[in-house]
């Protein structure tokens, strides 16, 4: 059962408890758009900044040694109908390994992009549930749902904390090196 369902079979049980938990005493509820939160906090600008810049760099390393290959294609292109048989297969040969290993090596670069936005993002995730939580136990909230993954379909907005979240997240990182930053991100 993927997470999705198992989150949907769980708002159902919710709603049909929700009446129930009502009558003992009122539940009070509330949601937050975490993407939304995590692309608005200061914090959060900053890594994506970070791995904006450091995707940046990869993908201007690969398109240079992709354009490399795309020349040394045209230039064994050219000279094939001198070289013999064994050297032009040979040469082929070569040029397909290397287009193989830049491949992976993109390949290798997306997996460690997700890996260092993971990374970036975890200790800003752990605050982002401290100022939830702390909301949540100010303003007596039995459940914070996360909007997109919860099953969540229809909320009014005055349920919405996302506004708040990211205002409270913000003033209270106060300076700038109070920012989480992960424990292997490059030093400015």
């Amino acid at each position: 059962m993927s997470l999705r369902s198992k989150l949907s079979v769980l708002a159902v049980a919710l709603s049909l408890a929700v009446p129930t938990l009502a009558t003992a005493q009122e539940l009070k509820v509330g949601y937050v758009d975490y993407q939304k939160v995590l692309l608005e906090v200061s914090d959060g600008k900053a890594a994506k900044a970070r791995l904006q810049k450091w995707l940046e760099a990869r993908q201007k390393e690969i398109d240079s040694q992709q354009e490399g290959l795309r020349k040394e294609k045209e230039t064994l292109d050219k000279q094939a109908s001198a070289m013999s048989e064994e050297t032009r297969i040979q040469k082929a040969t070569e040029l397909q390994k290397k287009v193989y290993e830049l491949a992976q090596k993109w390949e290798q670069s997306r997996g460690e992009a997700a890996e260092r936005e993971r990374k970036e993002m975890e200790p800003i995730i752990g605050k982002i549930d401290q100022v939830i939580g702390t909301i949540a136990q100010r303003e007596g909230l039995g459940l914070v749902f996360e909007k997109r993954d919860s099953g969540l379909v229809y909320a009014l907005s005055q349920y919405d904390l996302t506004n708040e979240v990211i205002r409270t997240y913000n003033s209270s990182a106060g300076k700038p090196k109070d920012a989480p930053v992960a424990k292997d991100a490059p030093k400015k």
